[in-house]
């Protein structure tokens, strides 16, 4: 049976006590990776200035796992690479609106300068067409699916776009046929009560936020339930 990660997104704080606190206990109760968010001043309006190398250092202390980088920027520079990696960061994934030509190419061959996976980003409403050409060197074609609307009962966050589903089946598609090895994640608004019809799609890791950090029964809870779901549809879909 086909194991699909779990990514825990990192708990939105500067106070690293606090945040290796709730990633410990993600990490502990299966999650299987981190995810750390990362932004500049302009891509990410509601969490600007967050993450980077110092965070990821103080959760590399507590965790042996895969620890990744998801940049949220117009620029990335050597420098900024070297610094994650020297963190113990093990994969950057960097919005392909923003990384098109030469630039992708510097940043793709520093990361594997220093050991470091590299991924694309499909933002919100960005086409999978920006990604036709780099998708036979990434390591990771990183689906976000959320989009505007209102979201759907119950949720506070975005809905997802209305496109979501079948652009992660042509992810999926894109990917078989041109670099089997690149991973497939789905990033977005997901829960154990809504992902079935992402697993349907064939997934390699689905990345949790809100589903972990805000689960009623606390955090190690909030893991178990998304594990139940996602493998629970992985033998309902023959996932192999």
């Amino acid at each position: 049976m086909k194991h699909i990660k779990i990514a825990a997104g990192m708990a939105d704080s500067f106070d690293f006590g606090y945040v290796n606190r709730n990633m410990k206990e993600a990490l502990d109760a299966g999650a299987d990776i981190c995810h750390a968010d990362a932004a500049d001043m302009i891509d990410l309006k509601n969490q600007q200035l967050i993450g980077g190398h110092l965070i990821i250092k103080a959760v590399r202390s507590i965790t042996d796992k895969e620890i990744e980088c998801h940049l949220y920027a117009k620029e990335c520079d050597r420098l900024f690479i070297e610094k994650i990696a020297n963190a113990g960061c093990t994969m950057l994934i960097i919005p392909a609106e923003n990384f098109l030509g030469a630039p992708l190419a510097y940043i793709i061959n520093w990361c594997h300068e220093f050991n470091m996976k590299v991924g694309l980003t499909i933002g919100c409403y960005t086409p999978l067409c920006f990604v036709d050409e780099a998708i036979y060197d990434i390591d990771r074609l990183h689906i976000v699916i959320h989009g505007a609307g209102t979201p759907p009962a119950g949720e506070t966050t975005w809905a997802w776009r209305r496109s979501a589903l079948q652009l992660v089946k042509k992810a999926r598609k894109m990917i078989d046929e041109c670099n089997p090895a690149c991973e497939l994640a789905v990033d977005g608004g997901i829960r154990p009560h809504n992902l079935d019809p992402i697993v349907a799609c064939n997934p390699d890791v689905l990345i949790f936020s809100t589903a972990l950090y805000e689960d009623p029964e606390g955090i190690s809870a909030g893991v178990r339930k998304c594990r139940i779901a996602i493998d629970d549809a992985v033998k309902r879909y023959g996932l192999e």
